[in-house]
C-alpha cells in the first residue's frame, strides 16, 4: 500500500477563482469543526494554530525597556498587520469551505435519489488531449521519419507531403499555444495532415490502376504509423506523453453513464470536499436510505410551497422587467407542482432512477472508480499467515527431588505440531541453551516445553515428568529469556520448580500490526468484546482487518478496508472494557476500537492509516482521553463538535438559501473540474456533470436563465484566457436566455427579474467584444480551422448576437460591416505578428533576403487563410479579399524599401515579384487587385531598365569578345558565342519566368527580347563569316593543308546560331504572327543560311584547289610533251643504279592521306552532323567533277601510266572514304563518277594490250579496293 503521504487525493484544494470571491456565509451552513475543515485540504492544516502560536509569543514576550519598544514599534505593528491579514484570509477560507459543503449536501440528495433527469445517452464523445509531452514526442517521431530513421517506407511524395506538415503544422507556435490551453487532441492532427494531402493529391496527374482514394487511404496510414510510433504499444504513446494508463482508463469512463458511487466521487473532487467529511455527510444524510430521501425531497417541496403562498400573500417578488407577480406566483406554484408530479410518478419500491451501467474497478491503480458495488470480496482463504517460531530453553531451578547424578531432558512442542527434545543433563546441572524450530500458521499458537528424568527400570514404559509449562506467545512478545514457574505433579518436593527459556515469534512480511483490541461494528464484530486481531495486507492495494481465536489458522471475522478512515475518539458511555478509543468510518459503517494503552492505540492508528491511504492524517489528542460515563454519545461521531457541525448542513432549510448563488459556483467548480481533466472538452460537461447539474436546478428551483446567464460567464472566463471554447455553446446559452428576455420562451415563462435583464445585457456586451476579439484574431483563436466548424459557429454567433429581439432578422449590410472592421483589424494584427516572427525590425536596413522571406511568410498566412479559414467567411467572399488587400497593403511599404535598397542593374529582386505574382495571379480574387497592379507598377520600371542594361552589355560583350577571340572549342561554339547565346536564353527565360500578368507589356517585352536575340544573332554570324574567310586565305593549297581547327569552331558557331534561332528569335505570342514579325526572323534565318553556306562552299572550294594543283602536276605527263619524255627517261636511267619509289604512288598517297586527315579533322571538330554531311557531299562532287573535267580534256590523249595510276588509287580510295564518312549512293555513283570510272577502266585495259604488265604494284581498277594501305 502506498504511504497516505504520498496520496492522489486532492479532494481539500480549493479553486483559485472561487478563493477570490467574496465569502457569504449562507444561512443555516455551519461548518464542521476546525479539524474536520482542515482535512479538505493539507496545506490549510496548521495555518490557524501557526497564527495563535504566533499571537501567543508575541504576548508573552518580557517587555524591555522603553526606547527598545520604542525601536521595535514599526516591526511590531508590520508583524500584527500580517498576522491579521493571515487571520482574515484563513477565515475567508473557512467561510469558502463551508459553503461549499453546503453545496455538496445538496449534490449528495440529488444524485442519491434523482427523480427530475436523467444521465444523457446522446452527447457527443469528446477526444483525449494532446499534451506538451505529446507533442514533442510527435515532433521527434515525424523527424525521426524524415531523417530514414524508421522502417516505414514511403515514396518522395509522401515525404514532401510529412515534411510541409511537420514544418508549417507541427512546428507552429499556434499549435503550441492551442496544446498549452489543452484544446487540441490527436483526433485535430490527424484532420489537419488530411487536409493538407487532399489538396495535393488531386493536384496529382490520374495513375492508370491506382484511384486517388487508395492514395489517400495508404498516406494516412502511414501518418498513423509515424504517429503511433511505428505501430508501438499504445500504453507505451500515452506513457512517453506523459499520461498514466490508470488515469487514461479513468477519463475515458467519464464519458460514459456513472454510477452513483463515481458521481460521488466526482463532485467530492470538484467541490475540493475531503474523504472524511464525505465519509461524515453521507451517513448523516442517510442517503443509502430511500425513504429518507423520498421524504426530504418531500418537506422541500412542502417548504417552497409555504414560500410560495407567502410571496403571494405578501406580494413581495424579485423586481420584475416583465410580468406582474401574479404570474411570477403561477410559475412558481408550476414547478413545485411539476416536481411534485414527478415524484409521483416514481414507484414506491424504487430508490430513485437506477444506474444500469455500472463500471469495474480498474486494476492499475485506485480512482474514483473503484467505489462502485463490484468490488472485490476477500474470502478468508485469501488472508494466510505463516509464522517462524524459536523456542529456547536455557536452564531449570528449584530441581531437588532428584540425585544428582539423576538424567534429566527437556521436550518441547508447538500444539498440533511435532515435538522435539534437548540433549541430558544431570540432574545437578540442568542446563541446555538448546533451540527448537517451529513453524505454525496459527496468530495464537499453544507452546508445551515439559521436564522429564530418565527412568532406568526394566518395567518402565516411559519416563518420568517432572513438569511443564504451557505458553502462548505473540508477534509481539518479549524476545529475551525469562524464568517461567512449572507446573509439578502433586505431592512433588519440588514446589518452586522454575525453567528459563525465551519464546520468539517473527511477524511475517504480509502482517503489518497485531494486538488485542475492544471492537464494535454495524456489520461485523456486532458484540462488543476483546479479540486479537491481526491487520493483514492481501496485495499491494488490499489490506484486511482480521480477529483470530486461538489455535485457529483461519480469521473469525475479517474486514477488507478499502474505502475506510481511521481517526481518534472520545471513550463511549456503555462500553466496558479499554481505555483509549479510536474508530473507523465508512459511508454506512461505524466501528469503535478500545485499547488499553495510548502508544497501542498510535501505532494501531498508524498502521490503518498506511494501509487506508487516506489523505487526512490524524492529530493524537493532546492528552490521554479516559472514558467517561457521563459523556453523550453519537451515532455518526463520536465528537460532539463535528456532529454539531454535520447537523447544521444536513438540517439546513433549502428554501431560505440562494441557490441561484450556490449553484453558480458549483456550474464554476464542475467546469473548471471538466476543463482540467483529459479530455479536450472545449467547455462541454461530461454526461454525468449535466445529468447532476440538471437535478439540481429542477429539484432546487434555480431558473434556466439564472443558470445559463452563470454558464456564459465562466465560457467567457475561459475564452479570454485563450482556451478555446466552443461557440455553440455560447450559442445555445445565449440563445436561451435572449428568448426568456425578451419573452419568447417554448416553455411559456413569462416573468423576467429586472436582475435577469441587466445581467443579460452585461453578458451581451461582453460577448460582443469577445466575438470582435476572436474574430479579429480568428488565426489565433481558431489556428488551423480547429476545432472543425468553430469559426462558422463563432459568426453565426455573432449575427445571432446582433439582432435586436428574437423575431427581427438582422439586415445584411451591419453584419457585413461588423466583419469588414473586425477583418481590418485582423489584417494589422497578422501583419505585425508576422513581422515579429520574422524579426523584422522597423526602420532597420531592408536586405532583399529578409523581404524574400516576409513574403514567403505573406503568401503563407494567405494560403492558410484560404485553406482553413475562407470557408468560414463564404457568405461573404468580398470581404476575404478586401482583408487580403489590406493585409499585402501593409506589405506594401516594407517592399518598396527593400526594392529602393536595391542596385540599378541587378536581377536579384525578380524571384520577390516571381513568388508575389505567381500567388497573385493563381488567386482569382486578387489577381489584377490593388496590390497586384502596384507590384506590376513597382516591377515595370526595374525590368525595362534591367533588359536596356543587358541589351547594351551584350553588345559590348559581343564586340569585345569577337576581338580576343581565339576560337578554342566550347562546348558547341567558341567562348564568345556560348556566353551571348547563354545571356540571350538567360533574359528570355527571366521574362518567361516572370509571367508577366498584363498582355500589353508582356508582349512587348517578348518582342523586345526576340529582336534583340535576332540583332546579336546576326552580328555574331557576321563576324564569324569574316573570321573564317581571313582564315582561309591563311591556308596552304597542296596535300600538306590541313584544315584549322579554329574554322571548325567557326563552323560550329554558325551551326549553333542556327539551332537556336528558331528558340531566341521567334516570336510566340499562341496565335498567327504579322507580317512584320515572319519577316524579320526570316531575314535571320536566311542570313545564317546563306553565311553558313557561303562558309561550307568556300571549305569545299578550298580543299578542291589542293585537287587541281595534284592534277596540274600530273598533267605534266600528258602525250607528246617533251617535260613527258624526260620524266620517263629519267626515272628510267636511275633505276639502274639507285632503287626508286615505285612510279604513280608518291603523289596518290600524299593525296589520299590529305583527304583522310581532313576528312578526320573535320568529323572530330564539328559537332553539326548536318553541316559534315554537306561538306563531304559537295567536296566529293567536286572532286569528282574535277576529275571528269581533266580527263575530257584529254579524250584524244592516251594517259601516262604514272598518270593512270595516280588517279586509280585516289579515285578508288576517295570513292571509299567517302563512302565511309556517309556520303550517299546517289551521290557517289553521279554521272561524273561513272564517266570517269568508265575512262580509266578503258586506259587500263588499252595499256595492259600495249605493255603487258606495265600496271605493276597491285594498281588496278579490279582490285584498288582491296589494297591494303
Amino acid at each position: 500500500m502506498l504511504d497516505p503521504s504520498s496520496s492522489d487525493d486532492t479532494g481539500g484544494e480549493s479553486d483559485p477563482e472561487v478563493a477570490r470571491e467574496p465569502a457569504t456565509k449562507a444561512d443555516g451552513s455551519v461548518s464542521l469543526k476546525p479539524g474536520a475543515e482542515s482535512r479538505a485540504d493539507g496545506s490549510r492544516q496548521g495555518q490557524p494554530a501557526a497564527a495563535a502560536a504566533a499571537a501567543a509569543a508575541a504576548a508573552a514576550a518580557s517587555p524591555g525597556d522603553g526606547h527598545s519598544a520604542h525601536q521595535n514599534l514599526r516591526g511590531g505593528s508590520t508583524g500584527e498587520e500580517e498576522e491579521r491579514r493571515e487571520g482574515e484570509r484563513v477565515q475567508r477560507e473557512e467561510e469558502e469551505h463551508k459553503v461549499q459543503l453546503q453545496i455538496y449536501v445538496f449534490v449528495l440528495r440529488c444524485v442519491a435519489y434523482p427523480f427530475n433527469a436523467k444521465q444523457p445517452t446522446d452527447m457527443a464523445r469528446r477526444q483525449q488531449k494532446v499534451h506538451k509531452q505529446q507533442l514533442q514526442a510527435a515532433r521527434e517521431r515525424f523527424q525521426a521519419f524524415l531523417n530514414g530513421e524508421t522502417q516505414i517506407a514511403a515514396d518522395e511524395a509522401f515525404c514532401n507531403a510529412v515534411r510541409s506538415y511537420c514544418e508549417g503544422f507541427l512546428k507552429s507556435e499556434r499549435v503550441s499555444r492551442m496544446v498549452q490551453s489543452g484544446s487540441c487532441s490527436a483526433n485535430d492532427f490527424r484532420e489537419v495532415f488530411k487536409k493538407n494531402i487532399e489538396r495535393r493529391v488531386r493536384s496529382l496527374p490520374e495513375m492508370d490502376g491506382l484511384s486517388k482514394e487508395t492514395v489517400l487511404s495508404s498516406w494516412l496510414a502511414k501518418y498513423d504509423a509515424i504517429y503511433g510510433g511505428g505501430g508501438g504499444d499504445e500504453d507505451a504513446w500515452r506513457r512517453q506523453g506523459g499520461q498514466r494508463p490508470h488515469l487514461g482508463a479513468a477519463a475515458a469512463a467519464a464519458e460514459l453513464i456513472l454510477s452513483k458511487e463515481q458521481l460521488y466521487e466526482m463532485f467530492r473532487l470538484v467541490l475540493g470536499v475531503s474523504k472524511f467529511e464525505h465519509q461524515l455527510l453521507y451517513n448523516a444524510c442517510q442517503l443509502d436510505n430511500a425513504d429518507e430521501q423520498a421524504a426530504q425531497i418531500r418537506r422541500e417541496l412542502d417548504g417552497r410551497l409555504q414560500l410560495v403562498e407567502r410571496i403571494a400573500q405578501e406580494r413581495r417578488c424579485p423586481e420584475l422587467a416583465s410580468g406582474d407577480v401574479q404570474l411570477y406566483v403561477e410559475e412558481l406554484r408550476s414547478s413545485v407542482n411539476l416536481l411534485m408530479a414527478n415524484l409521483e410518478s416514481l414507484p414506491v419500491s424504487k430508490g430513485g432512477a437506477d444506474f444500469k451501467q455500472k463500471l469495474k474497478r480498474s486494476s492499475a491503480g485506485s480512482t474514483f472508480l473503484d467505489l462502485g458495488d463490484d468490488v472485490d470480496v476477500l474470502s478468508k482463504a485469501d488472508v494466510s499467515l505463516s509464522f517462524a517460531l524459536e523456542v529456547v530453553i536455557v536452564e531449570v531451578q528449584g530441581l531437588r527431588s532428584l540425585a544428582p547424578n539423576r538424567i534429566v531432558y527437556c521436550t518441547m512442542e508447538v500444539e498440533g505440531g511435532e515435538k522435539l527434545q534437548t540433549d541430558q543433563a544431570e540432574a545437578s546441572r540442568p542446563q541446555w541453551a538448546t533451540q527448537g524450530d517451529f513453524v505454525t500458521t496459527h496468530p495464537l499458537p499453544c507452546v508445551k516445553v515439559k521436564l522429564f528424568t530418565e527412568i532406568t527400570g526394566v518395567l518402565a514404559l516411559e519416563d518420568k515428568e517432572l513438569g511443564r509449562v504451557l505458553l502462548k506467545p505473540t508477534a509481539n512478545g518479549p524476545k529475551q529469556a525469562y524464568f517461567q514457574p512449572m507446573q509439578v505433579p502433586k505431592n512433588s518436593q519440588d514446589a518452586e520448580l522454575k525453567i528459563k527459556l525465551a519464546v520468539r515469534m517473527d511477524k511475517p512480511p504480509n502482517m503489518k500490526h497485531s494486538g488485542y483490541l475492544y471492537a464494535l461494528g454495524h456489520r461485523v464484530w456486532k458484540r462488543w468484546k476483546r479479540r486479537y486481531f491481526v491487520l493483514v495486507q492481501v496485495s499491494q492495494y488490499t489490506f484486511a482487518m482480521c480477529s483470530y481465536r486461538e489455535k485457529k489458522p483461519e480469521p473469525q471475522e475479517l474486514m477488507q478496508l478499502e474505502g475506510y478512515t481511521v481517526d481518534y475518539c472520545r471513550p463511549q458511555p456503555g462500553l466496558q472494557g479499554g481505555a483509549v478509543f479510536f474508530n473507523m468510518l465508512r459511508e454506512g459503517d461505524l466501528l469503535v476500537f478500545a485499547c488499553d494503552d495510548e502508544q497501542d492505540r498510535l501505532l494501531w492508528v498508524q498502521a490503518l492509516c498506511r494501509a487506508t491511504g487516506q489523505s487526512y492524517k490524524p492529530a493524537p489528542p493532546p492528552h490521554a482521553n479516559r472514558r467517561k460515563a457521563d459523556t453523550p454519545s453519537s451515532p455518526i461521531s463520536p465528537d460532539p463538535c463535528e456532529r454539531q457541525g454535520v447537523e447544521e448542513l444536513v438540517s439546513a432549510s433549502p428554501c431560505r438559501l440562494d441557490h441561484t448563488r450556490l449553484f453558480g459556483i458549483l456550474q464554476k467548480q464542475t467546469l473548471r473540474h471538466r476543463m482540467n481533466d483529459s479530455f479536450s472538452c472545449l467547455g462541454w460537461l461530461s454526461p454525468g456533470q449535466v445529468f447532476v447539474l440538471d437535478e439540481y436546478c429542477a429539484r432546487y428551483g434555480v431558473g434556466g436563465c439564472q443558470r445559463h446567464l452563470s454558464y456564459l460567464k465562466e465560457l467567457m472566463d475561459l475564452s479570454e484566457n485563450n482556451t478555446l471554447v466552443d461557440p455553440t455553446l455560447l450559442h445555445y446559452s445565449y440563445a436561451f436566455c435572449a428568448s426568456h428576455v425578451h419573452g419568447n420562451r417554448p416553455d411559456g415563462t413569462g416573468t423576467v427579474t429586472l436582475e435577469e435583464k441587466e445581467q443579460f445585457q452585461a453578458v451581451r456586451a461582453r460577448l460582443m467584444r469577445l466575438l470582435d476579439n476572436h474574430i479579429t484574431h480568428f488565426r489565433y483563436c481558431f489556428p488551423f480551422g480547429r476545432p472543425d466548424g468553430a469559426l462558422k459557429a463563432t459568426l453565426s454567433l455573432l449575427e445571432r448576437v446582433l439582432m435586436k429581439d428574437v423575431s427581427t432578422p438582422l439586415g445584411s449590410e451591419e453584419m457585413k460591416e461588423v466583419l469588414r472592421r473586425c477583418l481590418e483589424k485582423a489584417a494589422a494584427v497578422n501583419y505585425g505578428q508576422l513581422l515579429d516572427f520574422a524579426n523584422w525590425k522597423a526602420g532597420g536596413a531592408r536586405r532583399l533576403e529578409d523581404a524574400v522571406r516576409l513574403a514567403e511568410l505573406v503568401v503563407e498566412v494567405l494560403q492558410q487563410n484560404d485553406e482553413h479559414h475562407a470557408e468560414a467567411f463564404s457568405p461573404w467572399p468580398e470581404l476575404m479579399r478586401e482583408h487580403a488587400e489590406h493585409f499585402l497593403a501593409l506589405y506594401r511599404l516594407d517592399l518598396g524599401l527593400a526594392l529602393e535598397a536595391q542596385p540599378v542593374d541587378s536581377w536579384s529582386s525578380f524571384p520577390l515579384f516571381q513568388l508575389l505574382n505567381g500567388f497573385l495571379a493563381a488567386d482569382a480574387q486578387l489577381c489584377d487587385g490593388p496590390f497586384h497592379k502596384h507590384l506590376q507598377d513597382a516591377f515595370v520600371p526595374l525590368v525595362v531598365r534591367y533588359v536596356d542594361l543587358m541589351e547594351s552589355s551584350i553588345a559590348q560583350s559581343v564586340h569585345r569578345g569577337f576581338q580576343q577571340e581565339t576560337w578554342h572549342s566550347v562546348k558547341n561554339g567558341s567562348a564568345t558565342s556560348e556566353d551571348l547565346f547563354w545571356k540571350l536564353n538567360a533574359l528570355q527565360m527571366l521574362a518567361l519566368e516572370l509571367d508577366w500578368p498584363e498582355p500589353a507589356f508582356a508582349e512587348h517585352l517578348q518582342r523586345r527580347l526576340k529582336l534583340m536575340a535576332s540583332d546579336m544573332t546576326e552580328a555574331c554570324v557576321k563576324r564569324t563569316k569574316s573570321a573564317f574567310d581571313a582564315q582561309l586565305q591563311k591556308v596552304s593549297k597542296w596535300t600538306e593543308l590541313r584544315v584549322p581547327l579554329c574554322a571548325c569552331t567557326m563552323l560550329n558557331v554558325v551551326a549553333d546560331s542556327k539551332r537556336r534561332c528558331p528558340e531566341l528569335c521567334a516570336l510566340d505570342t499562341g496565335q498567327e504572327t504579322t507580317d512584320t514579325q515572319w519577316h524579320y526572323h526570316s531575314k535571320i534565318d536566311v542570313l545564317i543560311d546563306d553565311a553558313f553556306q557561303d562558309m561550307i562552299s568556300a571549305l569545299v572550294a578550298k580543299l578542291g584547289a589542293v585537287l587541281d594543283a595534284v592534277l596540274s602536276k600530273l598533267s605534266r605527263y600528258d602525250e607528246g610533251t617533251l617535260l613527258s619524255s624526260i620524266l620517263s627517261f629519267t626515272v628510267k636511267a636511275a633505276a639502274k643504279y639507285v632503287e626508286v619509289p615505285k612510279s604513280g604512288t608518291d603523289l596518290a598517297d600524299a593525296y589520299v592521306t590529305f583527304v583522310r586527315q581532313n576528312q578526320d579533322i573535320l568529323r572530330e571538330r564539328i559537332g553539326d552532323e548536318l553541316c559534315i554531311e554537306r561538306i563531304f557531299d559537295q567536296w566529293y562532287s567536286v572532286s569528282t567533277k574535277a576529275v571528269c573535267v581533266w580527263l575530257e580534256d584529254r579524250l584524244d590523249l592516251q594517259l601516262h601510266v604514272y598518270q593512270l595510276k595516280s588517279l586509280i588509287k585516289m579515285v578508288k580510295k576517295g570513292y571509299r572514304d567517302f563512302r565511309l564518312q556517309g556520303v550517299a549512293d546517289g551521290t557517289l555513283n553521279g554521272k561524273s563518277y561513272v564517266t570517269v570510272y568508265n575512262r580509266l577502266t578503258v586506259e587500263e585495259a588499252t595499256l595492259a594490250v600495249k605493255a603487258g604488265d606495265a600496271l605493276d604494284g597491285g594498281v588496278s581498277m579490279r582490285d584498288s579496293d582491296q589494297d591494303d594501305d
